[in-house]
């Protein structure tokens, strides 16, 4: 196992998420404790330290299994991390109420790394109310030792992460990004790299597998890369890619099986950062892979050519992220905070917007589309 520094800590570079433990009977609400168990003793004998979980993992149940599970090792055997769940805005005033159940759920005095979970257009205003008091909570806890480091974690666009920083940033210690190397433009993960590395804030990955879809790609793909190193698993192109990454200090990998774990263990017992070549062919990878999805350039000349005034580009992006995801949150959840008039099923159809589009891109039959998509 490699280690990277982090103040005066040694962490494993690899950090095992908890929010796809292997489950009985496809619920995800019923862990395989056992399993877990097997998982977490395998990973600790093989030197991984660090374990991330949190207050709506599992339904609820991840804080629970990890907290049983890991009370069987000495507390200084491990660092733990959970987040304050700031995703489900009913929770913004019951900071101190849910930090104290956290705590007693994961059988513990103190958090290692405690964050801010998920900052993104939904929740930023509830986050930055004082009203609310949670930073100002988080901060006293920090003070009286139980949290010994302060983060956050973001599904939010750059500018809704520059917000944050630019009120809590000084008091940040590192930062939860979705960094992989087909987000790497689809995302704006570089730009939000670059963000954090101004404020020489620690990066800590999440989806560096992107759910699982880095794991396996065509065959055609996957002969480009085995031509430059024809022993690399395809996985490990993910997890070299973010080796090469100036400030990745974590990368968390939400394991569902031992196979996964010991799959991973071995990637991460060196690190093998990509030359550029590697780099290049890697990233033409991903623009592959991007090739269906439209290729909007938010030019905005739609915008005011539009009736009822839709942000265009943003909903196509929104779109892009939801129609190649198949599905998921990130778009519902942008939306969030988007008024219902200005949603995609605003759109009349009356394709004005797409007598401007540089790229003709059909743009009526995409919010037709993405409505629909959204209804599913």
């Amino acid at each position: 196992m490699i280690y990277q520094e982090f103040q005066d800590l040694r962490l494993s570079a690899l950090g095992m998420g908890a929010m796809r433990l292997p489950v009985i009977d496809g619920n995800d609400a019923n862990i395989d404790v056992a399993a877990t168990e097997e998982m977490v003793a395998y990973a600790m004998k093989e030197g991984i330290n660090y374990y991330d979980t949190a207050w709506g993992y599992h339904e609820g149940n991840s804080e629970l299994v990890m907290g049983k599970v890991l009370s069987h090792y000495p507390r200084e055997s491990y660092y733990l991390a959970s987040k304050f769940p700031g995703y489900d805005l009913s929770n913004m005033p019951k900071v101190k109420e849910i930090f104290e159940k956290q705590l007693e759920k994961c059988r513990v005095d103190y958090f290692d790394f405690y964050l801010f979970h998920n900052v993104c257009e939904m929740n930023i205003d509830g986050y930055l109310d004082a009203q609310y008091g949670i930073y100002d909570y988080l901060m006293e806890q920090k003070k009286n030792g139980r949290i010994r480091h302060l983060g956050f974690s973001a599904h939010g666009s750059y500018e809704i992460m520059k917000r944050f920083l630019e009120a809590y940033g000084k008091d940040m210690e590192f930062c939860q990004i979705q960094l992989n190397y087909l987000d790497w433009s689809f995302q704006e993960a570089k730009r939000k790299v670059d963000l954090l590395n101004s404020y020489q804030i620690p990066i800590w990955v999440m989806e560096p597998l992107r759910g699982g879809r880095l794991a396996k790609l065509s065959a055609k793909d996957s002969a480009k890369l085995q031509t430059l190193r024809p022993d690399e698993t395809i996985p490990a192109w993910a997890f070299r890619f973010l080796q090469s990454i100036a400030g990745v200090t974590m990368i968390l990998s939400g394991m569902s099986n031992a196979e996964q774990l010991k799959e991973n263990i071995a990637t991460f017992a060196v690190s093998k950062p990509l030359n550029e070549t590697e780099m290049e062919t890697l990233l033409a990878v991903a623009d592959g892979m991007l090739n269906d999805t439209l290729p909007c350039t938010a030019c905005r000349y739609c915008v005011s050519h539009c009736p009822n005034g839709l942000d265009i580009p943003t909903l196509l992006e929104l779109y892009n992220e939801h129609n190649f995801t198949g599905g998921g949150f990130i778009a519902p959840m942008a939306l969030m905070a988007i008024p219902v008039e200005k949603h995609p099923s605003a759109c009349v159809g009356c394709r004005s917007c797409e007598q401007v589009c540089p790229q003709q891109i059909k743009i009526s039959e995409a919010m037709a589309n993405f409505a629909a998509k959204l209804k599913d």
